[in-house]
């Protein structure tokens, strides 16, 4: 009688662990490949290589052209596209194979990190570590996922044979790169609730003010893909004034209609609006610091303030690609900061402290 009970009381505890630090590293772990994926993606997009598969293929597409053949034909197909016939005639394999790469690692990095979050998570809710909200949470995280990678070849789609353009729409860039963004941000903020941490001494008004900094970040980053997409950062490189004052007239911003189609097509428009959130953004960052005089919020303030300076001198210098690229990577860090940063003021533990260094 004993030992059954025993081993009921094994089976209950086996179903009830609670997450680990494991978990945590695991979930660490796909952050660091998002983020990865991320600073791949601007690189694709600054180097104009993000067209240069032309075919969507989840599991042969792993393997890159192993054969002359087979770059050939690869090759043949970029050729077909508007792209290849208005911007890059004349290409030779060589140069084709570069741009082929960059967007081959890109994806690559993106199917590593589905396996990487999905394999591990299996593993747990087979072990019964993982408990019934976070999963549900995680579930609805690999959702979102599975649909980048879907909005991923949505995206590619609208620059290749037949589309016209000679690169992907702005609507569907900005798309895709804040729905990876946000994915990001959910995955390292649950990583951080899975280990309880100190209390934090932050107000009401502190932890608001936080987490709206780190929205309007993910905002920000939505513009700047627009204003990528769009080629909006090459057509007004002067500071601060743009099209010769501060504020433009309402009839430049404006000339398009409908009139929400300046918001994401008029170059003038979308550049303007990104540099407005950008000093809306600087200003509540410098704000929120004096406030909370907290070392995250000095940090943050600190990043911000190098991305704002290094914006302003990629714009000045027309976007040249060592700059361009700083500027897309220190992006992606300050909002990786505002993230860490809002979670530890607002941080509430997944599970009970008591429970949280239980053994998997």
């Amino acid at each position: 009688m004993v030992r059954v009970i025993s081993c009921k009381q094994s089976r209950m505890a086996k179903a009830s662990v609670p997450p680990t630090r494991t978990v945590q590293i695991w979930l660490l772990a796909a952050a660091t490949m998002i983020f990865l994926t991320l600073v791949v993606g601007g690189a694709t997009r600054l180097t104009q290589s993000g067209l240069s598969i032309t075919e969507w293929k989840p599991v042969s597409g792993v393997l890159p052209p192993l054969s002359d053949a087979a770059w050939q034909a690869e090759f043949k197909a970029y050729q077909a596209i508007p792209q290849y016939q208005q911007l890059n005639s004349g290409m030779s394999l060589n140069e084709f194979k570069v741009i082929y790469w960059w967007e081959w690692t890109h994806r690559l990095l993106a199917r590593s990190t589905g396996a990487v979050f999905l394999l591990p998570f299996l593993f747990f809710l087979w072990r019964g570590t993982v408990p019934p909200a976070l999963r549900a949470r995680l579930w609805l995280i690999f959702g979102a996922g599975a649909c980048l990678g879907f909005v991923g070849w949505w995206m590619v789609s609208s620059g290749l044979a037949g589309s016209g353009r000679v690169s992907v729409s702005q609507y569907r860039l900005a798309f895709h790169l804040t729905l990876a963004a946000a994915i990001y941000a959910a995955v390292l903020w649950t990583a951080r609730q899975i280990v309880p941490q100190a209390d934090s001494d932050a107000t009401p008004r502190g932890r608001v003010g936080a987490i709206i900094i780190a929205a309007m970040i993910l905002l920000q980053i939505y513009l700047g893909a627009l204003v990528a997409g769009s080629g909006a950062g090459l057509a007004y490189n002067t500071w601060p004034l743009i099209d010769g004052s501060l504020i433009p007239s309402g009839a430049s911003l404006f000339f398009l209609q409908p009139a929400w189609r300046n918001f994401f097509e008029n170059a003038l428009t979308v550049q303007f609006d990104h540099r407005m959130l950008a000093y809306a953004i600087w200003l509540a960052v410098l704000a929120h610091a004096y406030g909370a005089c907290s070392k995250g919020a000095l940090i943050l303030a600190a990043v911000a303030t190098l991305q704002v300076v290094l914006g302003i001198a990629t714009l000045l210098l027309q976007a040249p690609l060592v700059l361009a690229f700083a500027h897309q990577l220190m992006a992606v860090i300050t909002f990786t900061i505002a993230v860490v940063h809002a979670e530890h003021l607002c941080h509430r533990p997944l599970v009970a402290p008591a429970l949280a260094g239980a053994s998997a």
